[in-house]
């Protein structure tokens, strides 16, 4: 967050303001500038004009069409996130089909998981060029395409290709502006927001094993495929009702584009044309990838290492759970209600826990909350060891999802409140290339494992080993962080938590905003005069 004086009082209701900043230059000068934002409420957009006004800026709903974009996301989130969890169900059926091992089998929920966070720079340009709207829609069209394909495929590695990269690429493209574009529509109700739109994945894993295991009954697993094609295709109609927040017309650029321009390249001082692209590469890197935030923000730095670490064994037991139960003599429509109870407790508990940790209290504390759920989660795979019967799985599946609630319902929120908005899509971008590559080889890590003992169990026992240390890791760094900075702060120095890098690159169109300061903020600028207001 940015601190800025003289903020005139806001309306909770309408989310307009103008605001008169005051900008002191090293000559003692004051330069005024006067943002004029636009409110929409009920979706309709109106407009409020001042014509003294120089500059226009979008202030974010909180809600209005808003609420037609979260549940827009959270269809978007149930047809991607949730997807590769369910292919599980085709499990046998692809290793018969392609004579295949449970290692090469694997690679194909592995790799459509792994492109879908290593996407993230691909479709943070495709944003900047086409808006939100437009790359969730291309999304649909690609992941619907890709699934449709793998109905023909002849073998293993063609699978590879359409289900895992095409889809996967296509879930990536749908999934991040989505996530992204909510941002922008929630500020003060954003914890809320993001609480409700991971319901989305718990809805996919609900729906998502049924319609499955229906499809495999009645057409088998190619004619299932093709179908799931046609379903994924929503995603075009769930990013079409995306629209992007402008800014009043013909009222100059939004505030954030007023300063000052980016240096001019010259192609004719380059010494060659290597030289020239590796400077446009460097520059596209910087813009796209938050490196800045990596090398100079600390915080960000421990919690992207600590969720890649966490996706090695984090969704490893959702992709094995239905081959276990099968394997020990589970009928298949009861191994996917296993799913579905999954997807289940997650929509009944993770909207009361958006409006729980939407409270003040909570307010700098989401990390820690976020590591004990994940500790829980990590712990809970043991219970798998236990036995295969349906008691005990279902007494894991109810543990793993109240866990995997709190952490779906955070995880965003967190990197919210570690980063700027405004690099919001970069440092997503940059934590889904890192969570990747985890992502890609823990379930054939598994698979591995599974070939070479005989048994399932193994598996879930590594994976409550990874997810449980990476817990801890989060937790252990984070009381470390804030012990050092309150010691700083107790010796009259400044903090040594970085202020989020802000560099003067354009956010993507359609995802501009401008938003009121909230409750807590307020509190906490009333001692020193000031109010404190996220910005774009």
């Amino acid at each position: 967050m940015t601190q800025r004086n003289g903020i005139r009082g806001t309306s909770d209701r309408c989310l307009h303001s103008e605001a008169s900043m005051v900008r002191e230059h090293a000559n003692g000068t004051k330069v005024h500038e006067v943002i004029d934002c636009e409110s929409e409420e009920g979706g309709q957009g109106g407009e409020n004009r001042d014509s003294v006004a120089v500059m226009g800026a979008v202030t974010a709903p909180d809600g209005g069409w808003g609420w037609v974009v979260l549940v827009a996301t959270i269809m978007v989130l149930a047809l991607t996130l949730a997807f590769p969890s369910c292919v599980g169900i085709f499990y046998t059926d692809l290793q018969n089909e392609f004579h295949a091992t449970n290692s090469e089998t694997s690679w194909v929920p592995s790799i459509m998981t792994s492109a879908l966070h290593a996407g993230g720079p691909f479709c943070s340009v495709l944003v900047e060029r086409l808006g939100c709207r437009a790359t969730v829609m291309l999304g649909g069209v690609l992941s619907g395409l890709g699934m449709a394909a793998s109905s023909f495929t002849r073998s293993i590695t063609e699978l590879y290709i359409t289900a895992g990269v095409i889809t996967g690429l296509g879930f990536c493209f749908s999934f991040q502006p989505a996530v992204t574009i909510l941002g922008h529509y929630f500020v003060r109700r954003r914890v809320f927001a993001n609480a409700m739109s991971s319901t989305g994945t718990a809805l996919g894993l609900c729906t998502l094993p049924f319609l499955g295991n229906y499809l495999h009954t009645e057409l088998g697993w190619r004619g299932s495929f093709l179908v799931l094609g046609a379903v994924l295709l929503n995603c075009c109609v769930c990013g079409a009702v995306m629209r992007p927040l402008e800014a009043p017309k013909h009222r100059g650029q939004p505030l954030m584009n007023h300063g000052p321009p980016p240096p001019e390249v010259d192609v004719r001082k380059e010494k060659g044309r290597v030289r020239t692209i590796w400077s446009c590469l460097v520059a596209s890197l910087s813009k796209h990838m938050a490196f800045d935030q990596l090398r100079n923000n600390s915080r960000y730095c421990v919690y992207a290492i600590g969720i890649t670490w966490m996706m090695l064994g984090f969704v490893v037991p959702l992709v094995y759970l239905v081959p276990y139960a099968t394997a020990n003599n589970m009928e298949q429509g009861r191994a996917a209600l296993l799913l579905s109870i999954l997807g289940i407790v997650n929509i009944l508990v993770r909207p009361p826990f958006g409006i729980m940790f939407n409270l003040p209290w909570f307010k700098g504390r989401h990390i820690y909350v976020f590591a004990s759920a994940l500790l829980v989660n990590g712990l809970s795979n043991s219970i798998c060891c236990i036995g295969p019967s349906f008691s005990v799985l279902l007494t894991y599946v109810t543990i793993y999802g109240l866990s995997m609630s709190v952490v779906g319902s955070l995880m965003f929120t967190v990197l919210m409140d570690i980063v700027e908005m405004s690099r919001f899509p970069s440092a997503l971008g940059l934590l889904a290339i890192m969570e990747s590559v985890t992502l890609l080889i823990g379930p054939p890590l598994a698979g591995i494992l599974v070939d070479r003992t005989g048994q399932y169990f193994h598996v879930f026992f590594a994976c409550s080993a990874v997810v449980a240390s990476s817990a801890v890791f989060l937790m252990v760094s984070f009381c470390w962080l804030d012990k050092r900075d309150r010691k700083s702060s107790k010796q009259g120095q400044p903090s040594t938590l970085p202020d989020p890098a802000r560099p003067a690159v354009d956010v993507a169109p359609g995802c501009q905003y401008s938003s009121v300061p909230t409750e807590g903020d307020k509190d906490k600028a009333s001692a020193n005069g000031a109010e404190y207001i996220t910005s774009l």
